[in-house]
């Protein structure tokens, strides 16, 4: 299924306003929105990605979730390119050291040090290469917690390029289940994983929100990792935390600093503390947990 990309332009205020809307109206299916500024001083972009449906489909769906007088802007959608937009966007990237981890591509693979937990991660359509902020920064912390104890049941939950995932079951050699709302990126764990010889300590999963079956005969989850947006962790607090057993851990990346007082807020409100915050290229990870044991 293809990748549909419905695109609003306008000043800065207006396309934050407008992506602030998407992000609420699409809260519960968990589409990817971003805003973003193309060149210096130019106009802005709020943007949404839709994995079902078509381009023609892209416009009639937001306006019957916004309101047609909710925002001025032309809706705009094309379907992504599969490849050469991730390919091209990965070209030359060096190797990534995340704490006890190295991310890297095969081209590099004479540089990954003895003491590293190689993952290899080719270019591939899925978010998660360990080249962003916030999956390094994830990457790091996973490297404290699973040394600290042991965990027997972990859930990824928005696994892009199952980086993360592998980076758990290659140092704690523990069964992780992989999700994403994205079948693509299912597609490409699953085939990093073959890559990274973790295939049999992957279950990976195509699934929105929690509500898959797997979710619940796999609970209670000792730890939990989800990187994904801060209004979609927010709204998954109640269901996360049900899912997940007396002394667990959770970690959350995908967050911006300014997103760190509200996440915290919402998980604060299902039983959860706060034990460890960072901070890498201004992206945020949180470590939390729901019992005394210190992850």
């Amino acid at each position: 299924m293809p990748t549909i990309r419905a695109r609003m332009t306008a000043d800065e205020h207006e396309a934050r306003r407008i992506s602030d809307l998407l992000e609420v109206a699409f809260e519960t299916e968990g589409y990817p929105v971003s805003v973003y500024e193309k060149v210096m001083d130019g106009p802005w972009t709020a943007e949404i990605l839709f994995f079902d449906g078509s381009p023609e489909d892209a416009a009639p769906r937001i306006v019957e979730r916004l309101g047609k007088d909710a925002f001025a802007a032309q809706i705009e959608a094309d379907v992504l390119p599969e490849t050469d937009w991730v390919v091209k966007s990965l070209e030359g990237l060096k190797p990534v050291t995340a704490g006890r981890f190295m991310v890297y591509g095969g081209h590099d693979a004479d540089k990954l040090p003895a003491n590293a937990i190689g993952i290899r991660i080719e270019a591939a359509q899925a978010f998660g290469t360990g080249h962003h902020g916030t999956t390094a920064g994830c990457l790091e912390e996973l490297g404290r917690v699973l040394t600290r104890r042991s965990y027997s049941r972990v859930l990824d939950l928005g696994t892009g390029s199952g980086v993360l995932a592998i980076g758990i079951a290659k140092l704690a050699h523990v069964r992780v289940l992989a999700t994403d709302i994205d079948p693509l990126a299912t597609k490409i764990a699953a085939e990093n994983a073959r890559l990274n010889g973790v295939q049999g300590y992957l279950e990976v999963l195509t699934a929105t929100g929690v509500t898959h079956r797997r979710f619940a005969e796999c609970a209670p989850f000792d730890l939990v990792v989800a990187n994904i947006l801060a209004r979609p962790l927010m709204g998954l607090a109640a269901p996360i935390a049900a899912l997940m057993d007396r002394n667990a851990t959770l970690v959350l990346s995908g967050l911006r600093v300014s997103d760190g007082p509200r996440v915290i807020a919402a998980y604060r409100s299902q039983g959860f503390r706060l034990v460890r915050r960072g901070v890498r290229e201004d992206w945020l990870t949180l470590t939390l947990a729901n019992g005394r044991a210190e992850p």
